[in-house]
């Protein structure tokens, strides 16, 4: 099974970019999308339905052409869900769940603080409140495959200035020690990792790798590959011996994030294959 998560900054944007002529050739099972920014009545161009695919949006209905999840699913999903229940989080479109079975891809958007303090503050409360759900749907026996822009590095292998960006959103102490002390591994930046927790997919396979998944628009940072790793697939510990392969594409550039594809070696009951 072959999950794509991708930031497409305006799937329209991506789409006049090639995004979807390069998908049709990934042969993803399931793909999780962010920051569509779009109403899905502006998505009636086939280009917006892959063939072979279930498509589901959820936008934001608190402001058009802002934020904004999707999936497309080869494989109908049992059920899908749009909503975790605070509605200041749930009418900005960021969360979109697809259940196949016990398994449940969801496209997370968290949101950024990086536009200023009320943002920000917004942002802490989105992660206080979100962690207990989290924790339930650990603790669930569903297997989970949380797809998204978490808006927040690990650790010094996730960003090319470390140093520099300590007092800037998405690098934020307690926003690292929030995520990282959700992951059971040793890849994070020295916040205690639980005995019992979440997974990073891209560090299961890849612990020592410094490879990243968003630049900034200004300079040359694409260019001199200036990055912060901040998409990610966290998935329950049950699919840990399930991960078989990652990648992240920073080419052709679609928007200012690389697409990033995980392969589970997942019974094919999950998606009744």
């Amino acid at each position: 099974m072959k999950i794509i998560t991708f930031n497409a900054n305006g799937i329209r944007s991506a789409a006049s970019k090639g995004f979807f002529d390069w998908l049709q050739r990934q042969r993803a099972d399931v793909v999780c999308l962010q920051e569509t920014k779009a109403q899905e009545d502006q998505l009636t161009d086939p280009v917006f339905r892959p063939d072979g695919h279930h498509c589901f949006y959820r936008d934001a209905s608190t402001k058009k052409g802002y934020s904004g999840v999707a999936i497309y699913a080869k494989r109908e999903p049992d059920e899908v869900r749009t909503k975790l229940g605070r509605d200041a989080f749930d009418n900005e479109g960021r969360y979109l769940e697809a259940r196949f079975g016990k398994l449940s891809v969801v496209s997370l958007y968290v949101p950024s603080g990086s536009s200023g303090e009320e943002r920000q503050r917004f942002k802490f409360e989105v992660m206080d409140w979100i962690a207990p759900i989290f924790e339930r749907w650990l603790k669930s026996g569903r297997d989970y495959i949380i797809c998204g822009d978490w808006n927040i590095v690990r650790a010094r292998k996730d960003i090319r200035n470390w140093t520099s960006n300590q007092k800037n959103s998405g690098c934020l102490p307690p926003e690292r020690a929030w995520l990282n002390g959700m992951i059971a591994d040793a890849c994070g930046d020295g916040t205690p990792a639980p005995k019992h927790g979440w997974l990073d997919a891209f560090r299961v396979l890849r612990p020592e790798a410094e490879e990243y998944t968003w630049w900034s628009n200004r300079g040359a940072a694409r260019a001199n590959n200036v990055g912060w790793r901040i998409d990610y697939q966290i998935v329950t510990p049950a699919l840990r011996d399930k991960v078989k392969a990652c990648a992240i594409t920073p080419t052709p550039r679609f928007s200012d994030h690389a697409p990033f594809a995980v392969e589970y070696d997942v019974d094919g009951h999950a998606l009744g294959r």
